[in-house]
């Protein structure tokens, strides 16, 4: 096994730089058959979230898998390389399984706990295996990720230590108040008709608002947006869809908007907003001057600190640090509008959070709120199931490595036994059909005696670190055909039922 992951997440990168990095889903399919075709990797798999960018590969390669996959992220990306760099993190074998399997735990999330990333991961692995991209390992891998990540999710309470970004986010446009009365009988205007933004027009329905308004570019998507809010036995919520040019209109009879789509622009600039209150951008607060960040470099440093063994207060504190130079001053007076911005890159313009009567909550300032949270005990009891799924996964992926010789072995074992009986049939033809199938039956007897023990230890070994040798040594040993065991390799690949979602 070589797996190698290079990517971007919130814990490495600023959102500025987040946004622009972004994928959309033909990028993604782009960059997946763009890695395949580079010479150092043999199956591809992309996790692209709102907040992290991961490119997964099996590479025969470390340092020019780590060069090609470092340049197609930011070929596919739009970012330089060299500005692109400093904000990568790059994870290894055992490592990297760690690395996803925390992903998939939440671990790793804005607000630990949250169960989105699942999902989402369901869709990455999906799509690598729509464009055969994935194969035999990154299928297992993130088949794996996905059961140790319902596993944490269904043993322990990770789920207390966090909410998903939609419940975060209002529980922070609330500013500390009750969410379901701070939301009662107010009237929300979602933009956006994907996966987070009908989370969100759900959860505002549970909350108690009193109207949802969809909008969103294909009017069909809102349509059945609505109508699953209106389902009997729902929350008996007022729903109805717009279309885009609708939202200015709305916004004048919201008090509160989400918004998660996959424009590459603002959908709600700051005059949008003003205009819709009565205001001008001349009525925003001045932005108090704020010290310059650390350097990336810098960042980086701290962030490789805390990777190799810190509690994470130094990552934590220089993150913090860094969000709090770019997260724009709030309006004062009374909230009139409640903005919350879930989509990356932004769809809500940062400007209006100055406006007087509007208070915004974004991708950046819920990093900053959700650094702060404490972490729940249970995050120790997901660590350890962690740690333990991925010494399991090492030593099956190991197991698996060294089975196709061993079948290979069994399979010349049984041409042998076969050769011989043969030849017997030739040297003795009188021999009548039970005691010929008694001789058979007692040849194959002792060749199985005599590979069971050797077979099942040599898959022992094979488990455990290092192991990986005990292939070759059985192949020399016994003057396999390499073309005998990759054929065994193979069948199972293309096995139809191995690795479907």
């Amino acid at each position: 096994m070589s797996l190698l992951v290079v990517g971007l997440s919130h814990r490495s990168a600023p959102v500025s730089v987040l946004e622009r990095a972004s994928l959309a889903a033909d990028t993604q399919a782009k960059l997946l058959q763009d890695t395949l075709a580079a010479e150092p990797a043999v199956e591809a798999a992309v996790l692209a979230t709102c907040n992290r960018i991961e490119l997964y590969a099996d590479v025969d390669k470390f340092h020019a898998g780590v060069a090609e996959l470092s340049t197609l992220l930011a070929q596919h990306s739009g970012v330089g390389l060299d500005e692109l760099t400093p904000y990568l993190y790059v994870h290894y074998e055992d490592r990297a399984v760690h690395h996803l399997f925390s992903v998939a735990c939440g671990l790793d999330s804005m607000v630990v706990g949250e169960g989105q990333i699942l999902g989402q991961i369901k869709d990455a692995l999906a799509l690598g295996q729509e464009l055969h991209t994935a194969g035999r390992l990154l299928n297992d891998l993130f088949q794996q990720a996905l059961r140790v990540g319902k596993r944490a999710h269904s043993e322990t309470g990770i789920d207390r230590a966090g909410q998903s970004l939609v419940t975060f986010g209002l529980e922070q446009l609330a500013a500390g108040a009750d969410v379901a009365d701070w939301a009662r009988g107010k009237r929300a205007l979602v933009i956006g008709a994907g996966s987070m933004s009908s989370l969100a027009a759900a959860t505002l329905a549970r909350t108690g608002v009193a109207e949802i308004v969809v909008a969103n570019r294909t009017r069909a998507r809102a349509d059945r947006l609505v109508e699953i809010l209106a389902q009997p036995g729902g929350t008996g919520v007022a729903a109805r869809a717009v279309e885009m040019a609708a939202v200015r209109d709305e916004l004048t009879r919201a008090d509160v908007v989400v918004s998660c789509t996959g424009a590459t622009g603002l959908v709600l600039t700051a005059e949008a907003v003003a205009e819709a209150l009565g205001l001008t951008v001349d009525d925003a607060v001045e932005t108090p001057a704020a010290p310059a960040p650390p350097a990336p470099a810098d960042v980086d440093r701290h962030a490789a600190w805390v990777e190799n063994g810190s509690t994470g207060t130094v990552r934590q504190a220089v993150r913090r640090a860094v969000r709090r130079a770019t997260v724009p001053a709030q309006g004062t007076g009374p909230v009139r509008l409640a903005l919350l911005d879930l989509a990356m890159p932004r769809d809500i313009d940062g400007g209006t959070a100055r406006l007087d009567g509007v208070r915004l909550v974004d991708i950046e300032s819920l990093a900053e709120a959700s650094a702060d949270a404490p972490m729940a005990a249970d995050v120790d009891q997901v660590r350890t199931i962690v740690s333990d799924e991925v010494a399991a996964f090492g030593a099956a992926q190991r197991a698996a490595h060294i089975t196709p010789t061993v079948v290979a072995l069994r399979t010349m074992a049984a041409g042998v036994v076969a050769g011989e009986i043969a030849r017997l049939d030739g040297r003795l033809p009188d021999l009548d059909e039970k005691q010929r199938a008694e001789i058979s039956q007692t040849v194959r007897r002792v060749v199985d005696k005599l590979l069971h023990a050797p077979t099942v230890r040599v898959k022992q070994l094979a488990s455990e670190p290092g192991g990986a040798g005990y292939a070759d040594a059985l192949r020399e040993l016994f003057d396999l055909d390499p073309q005998t065991v990759a054929a065994v390799s193979r069948a199972d690949l293309n096995d139809p039922n191995r690795g479907r979602s």
